[in-house]
């Protein structure tokens, strides 16, 4: 069975979290702030605070910005359900919004028409890697004394106009997750540049302690913490993070081999009538997080028969993002929502395998048997 995608370890995971195992010292601490740092490194952000997942993330940015149930938080239906979810969390209503049938990625166009007096934060999402139109939001935002948090739980390592994802917004969450590019199993980032925000999260993550652990244990004087605020138990464990600090120093590998997967699925679909590969526009830099195509109706074969009889070769797929306000969640409390570019490419796209170690035999087999079934 080909995967849709594998986690890249050796030994250098083992080694590192081997050392935390030995130091005594698992949950969150240094190795933390280490892997914070090398993310601050790499996407330029000021600072960086780990967390348990880019749920959590997003969940503790919107709770610092004081998005209460008053508010309206503009979120793209096409994203996993986690991004308008966070928004119900902090008890805000998600105001969904549709994508520009090309990147996938929310229409600018579209944000500005929904905005109202309620309306408080917008969440752009870099749908599998690919940066959303930054520019055209951060003016709609500023124009309207809105919030940004962007949901970048796919882009690390993707560059939007010269300028690494990471901090374009008033905050940025990164995700983890094995699907991602680097993996620490579960866990999140929260990056922004706001230095009293960062101290703020490194608070709210830890059950509102007004000191880390660290450093109370590194004190040479009784040190007696309080909590100042209502937290949460969002704190990511060292032995995550050592995993992280190892990926971290193989994201540069990561990011050229997946580039050049992805190129290759490019050159095999560019002459296909039927599968339409990814847009990249020209000053993006994808990361290739998923590799998505689109099957254009026909009457030879459907998405889902093409996924079961790619299933039956020995091949996994995934159905396209989803359309989150189509979830019965949210029917039955928002009703009916109409969202015609979301709705027609929720229907139409499926994600391809791709991952790191990928053959160039497993690849042509991938290729050879979708355009064999497209046009049988």
């Amino acid at each position: 069975m080909i995967p849709i995608t594998k986690p890249v370890f050796d030994k250098s995971e083992e080694r590192l979290v081997a050392k935390v195992l030995q130091s005594g010292w698992v949950t969150q601490g240094p190795k933390v702030a280490e892997f914070e740092n090398l993310i601050c490194e790499y996407t330029g952000a000021k600072y960086a605070v780990a967390t348990t997942s880019a749920t959590t993330a997003l969940f503790l940015s919107l709770h610092l910005l004081g998005i209460d149930p008053a508010d309206e938080v503009i979120v793209p239906s096409f994203s996993f359900i986690a991004t308008s979810n966070v928004a119900v969390h902090v008890g805000a209503t998600p105001i969904f919004a549709d994508i520009d049938p090309r990147t996938y990625n929310i229409d600018p166009t579209q944000i500005e028409r929904l905005i109202t007096k309620k309306t408080r934060a917008i969440i752009p999402v870099d749908q599998i890697g690919l940066p959303a139109d930054m520019d055209k939001i951060l003016k709609i935002a500023k124009k309207y004394k809105l919030h940004v948090v962007e949901d970048a739980a796919c882009a690390l390592g993707s560059v939007y106009k010269g300028r690494k994802i990471g901090s374009f917004g008033d905050l940025a969450c990164l995700s983890f997750h094995p699907r991602k590019t680097i993996t620490t199993g579960e866990g999140g980032m929260i990056l922004t540049n706001n230095k009293t925000w960062a101290e703020k999260l490194r608070i709210l993550r830890h059950q509102g302690m007004s000191i880390s652990d660290v450093a109370r244990h590194k004190s040479n004087k009784i040190i007696q913490e309080s909590y100042p605020v209502i937290g949460y138990n969002f704190r990511m464990s060292d032995l995550q993070a050592a995993v992280g600090v190892a990926q971290m120093a193989k994201l540069p590998k990561i990011l050229v081999r997946r580039a050049s997967l992805a190129e290759r699925y490019n050159k095999a679909f560019n002459n296909s009538d039927i599968i339409i590969p990814p847009y990249v526009p020209e000053n993006y830099v994808t990361n290739w997080q998923s590799y998505m195509v689109r099957l254009v109706p026909n009457k030879k074969i459907t998405r889902n028969e093409l996924m079961q009889r790619l299933l039956d070769d020995g091949i996994s797929t995934r159905l396209g993002i989803m359309a989150a306000h189509l979830e019965p969640a949210y029917t039955k409390t928002m009703g009916k929502i109409f969202l015609p570019v979301t709705e027609k490419a929720t229907k139409e796209t499926m994600i391809l395998p791709l991952y790191f170690q990928m053959t160039k035999l497993e690849q042509d087999y991938v290729i050879k048997q979708i355009l064999q079934h497209v046009k049988s």
